[in-house]
């Protein structure tokens, strides 16, 4: 147990680590992107999103799983003291990523001007394709680079990177449009934006890290023999990969067919708005990927199992009640935010985020367990069956209930392949989340939910007033109910403190409502006595 809850504790600071670079550079992105948009015409603006769509497209195939499988070697290698191995995983990653990035971005410079011209019938997108091209490979770098920081655990440098492409991207792109560019300005932004923290990434990787290793010198066979185990141990992952994206893609054109543009156009705010609950678990799932590398699930089953049942637990007890939130107080959100003109958008959040809610069954945290054990087969097949159920069911849904059915469809294609791929973990490793505590934390977030949605109407007409209010209201009810149910005991206060203890200032911020539940713990434990 100590063990695990050391893990934790350095899974929880490089959980907020990434969370402080996600959040800051996604709110820079979107300040840059509504400077950019009120800047350009909207016919600027969409040749500037369409010229995007060739490099974005292509770059789906510069990885090949090396990002991951750095990632996974390197935390793996480096449990056990390995520098020459993680030496040896992070020259040939990179080199196998230079390779494929500049293959990809030729190949993209090569077609611009048959895209633009046969396929988009927009010869005037050609040059922007061109520009745009630059940039798979500066992404290929810089992926790289951040996988090599999760493999460390160096998640600081990572938001570094985010949040120095975001600040560039941001600032760039306005400044030579503002300047006359028109949309060649703004993918000029966009490309400088990668390049330069490709360059960065590059840099710190060099010098805080690989240039401290123990150096080695394998023979060509050696280097040949570790990329053909990081391709096997990523192609499937990446393949994975290919497959969801293309779900989404199909998913975006029949949503572009059948849907009107006032639609999409609500629905595209309930996903930015819905991209606040990836501050949750786009770290909690990069931090918890070195922490399974770790382990040997062969001589370690009891703390894998530990460490399982925990992160499912402390994810589910952070996420859930966030999703119930947001679905609760989605038109407060929406309309203090956006303004009233988006009447369908808080509709869909609130259905859209309702996949979130499966994170209390273990879905994150599955999907982070396969991939750190290199179980990336098995997720290649989960991956496949999403889409042979997502396609068909697209276009029996999407036709038929327009926004609604995309959001249905996404929902219910992957449920199958959650389900079979949460007992096949059970079945080969005997980890399964405790059902008990999930249940237990979703009844404390239903009563949190129940409430505040029963105390809207009394809490005003102002929409902001509202928001907060009713987020008061739901974070006083979840920190009472959850403790004196169950959810929440006295030994889950103790570990959140001791994971949460690096933290900083933030620690001392969680300590008041963790204070606030441990007494409501203490009195519900007495009661029972």
């Amino acid at each position: 147990m100590e063990k695990a809850l050391k893990m934790g504790k350095v899974s929880a600071t490089g959980s907020f680590q990434l969370f402080v670079g996600k959040s800051m550079s996604t709110v820079i992105m979107a300040i840059g992107t509504i400077i950019l948009a009120r800047l350009m015409l909207p016919a600027e603006y969409g040749l500037y999103t369409i010229a995007l769509v060739p490099s974005v497209t292509i770059s789906l195939f510069h990885d090949w799983g090396i990002s991951v499988a750095m990632a996974k070697y390197i935390a793996q290698y480096k449990a056990i003291n390995k520098d020459e191995d993680i030496r040896d995983i992070i020259a040939v990653g990179l080199i196998f990523k230079v390779a494929t990035g500049l293959a990809l971005s030729l190949l993209s410079l090569f077609l611009a001007s048959f895209i633009a011209i046969t396929i988009f019938k927009r010869p005037e997108t050609a040059p922007l394709i061109s520009i745009a091209s630059i940039a798979i490979l500066s992404q290929s770098l810089l992926t790289a680079s951040q996988s090599n920081f999760t493999g460390f655990e160096r998640m600081k440098l990572t938001s570094f990177t985010l949040i120095c492409q975001s600040i560039i991207k941001s600032t760039v792109s306005p400044l030579l449009v503002l300047v006359g560019y028109g949309a060649i300005g703004a993918v000029l932004g966009y490309t400088f934006s990668f390049l330069v923290a490709a360059i960065l990434g590059f840099t710190m990787l060099y010098f805080l890290l690989f240039k401290n290793l123990k150096k080695s010198s394998p023979r060509r066979t050696d280097k040949i023999k570790t990329l053909k185990t990081m391709l096997r141990y990523g192609v499937p992952l990446s393949i994975s990969t290919i497959l969801g994206a293309f779900l989404i893609q199909f998913y975006a054109f029949l949503m572009i067919f059948y849907c009107s543009d006032v639609m999409i156009g609500n629905y595209q705010i309930a996903i930015n708005f819905a991209l606040l609950l990836t501050f949750f678990s786009f770290p909690i799932a990069t931090v918890l990927f070195p922490a399974f590398s770790k382990l040997d699930p062969q001589n370690e089953p009891q703390l894998l199992k530990t460490v399982f049942t925990s992160s499912v637990k402390y994810t589910t007890m952070l996420l859930v009640p966030a999703t119930a939130a947001v679905m609760v107080l989605s038109t407060p959100m929406i309309s203090t935010l956006f303004g009233e003109q988006y009447v369908y958008a808080s509709f869909f959040l609130t259905i859209y985020v309702i996949g979130n809610l499966f994170s209390g069954l273990g879905n994150l945290s599955m999907v982070t367990l396969l991939t750190g054990l290199g179980e990336t087969k098995t997720l290649m097949k989960l991956s496949l069956l999403t889409l042979l159920i997502g396609l068909p069911l697209s276009f029996l849904l999407i036709p038929n209930l327009g926004i609604i059915g995309v959001i249905l469809g996404t929902l219910f294609a992957g449920l199958p392949s959650m389900f079979l791929g949460l007992h096949w973990i059970w079945k080969h490793y005997k980890v399964t989340a405790d059902w008990g505590s999930s249940v237990k934390i979703f009844l404390a977030s239903t009563i949190a939910a129940t409430t505040t949605y029963l105390s809207l109407p009394f809490l005003g007409t102002v929409e902001w007033l509202k928001l907060i209010t009713g987020g008061i209201v739901f974070l006083t009810t979840y920190i009472i109910v959850a403790p004196s149910i169950g959810a929440i005991v006295q030994d889950d206060i103790t570990n959140l403190r001791a994971m949460l203890s690096g933290l900083g200032f933030i620690s001392t911020i969680v300590n008041l409502p963790l204070g606030v539940a441990e007494k409501v713990a203490e009195i519900s434990s007495a009661r029972k006595k």
